[in-house]
């Protein structure tokens, strides 16, 4: 009954082990990153850009020869505020799989972007230069600013995902994450033809 039961207990901690080792396997071959503009430095320019305008409103309001009505003092006050608030429901989702490497910049996008592993050439992790490559943070490149980088998506820092698509385009994904994701693409180059 002893050797029974100590067979089968070790029969156990072997299935087990192997779970492990399965699962462990499994989340080095997907990479899921969502991040949103959170940086103080923009915090602190945004709210000084809504006070000034704020105060400058609430001055013409209450002072005593009223040069606009109360109904154009809240549309303003609601405009102002709601155009600083938007940027903070802007959120970057990327997701590296088997399938390809996924992306959706809301409230740009509204479902992921899928681009396939047989459409890219070359994918690769890399430092860039968010102000002078692409003029920012965002979804940039294209129609006018450096067309010839290609388009980034990002919301800070300035290491991303670079992929050279089959058809001569550039994309790069911003990343928070830079070990991981290269830990991922290690694990799919050889998906790149």
């Amino acid at each position: 009954v002893v050797v029974i039961l100590g067979g089968v207990v070790g029969y156990i901690g072997y299935r087990i082990e192997k779970l492990q080792k399965r699962i462990e396997e499994m989340e080095e071959k997907v990479f899921k990153e969502e991040q949103r503009f959170r940086q103080i430095w923009l915090i602190i320019i945004l709210t000084i850009s809504t006070v000034i305008p704020i105060t400058k409103v609430l001055h013409k309001h209450f002072t005593e020869n009223k040069t606009i009505t109360t109904r154009e003092f809240t549309a303003i006050l609601v405009v102002i505020v709601f155009s600083i608030l938007i940027l903070f429901f802007f959120k970057l989702k990327t997701k590296i799989d088997e399938k390809g490497i996924h992306y959706q910049f809301s409230p740009f996008h509204f479902s992921m972007k899928l681009i396939p592993w047989n459409q890219i050439t070359k994918a690769g992790i890399r430092t860039y230069f968010p102000i002078s490559e692409f003029g920012g943070w965002g979804l940039k490149g294209g129609f006018f600013f450096n067309k010839g980088r290609g388009k980034a998506i990002n919301v800070s820092g300035n290491i991303g995902v670079q992929l050279i698509l089959k058809n001569g385009d550039k994309i790069l994904i911003g990343t928070q994450k830079k070990e991981e994701a290269l830990r991922v693409l290690e694990t799919y180059k050889n998906k790149l033809i």
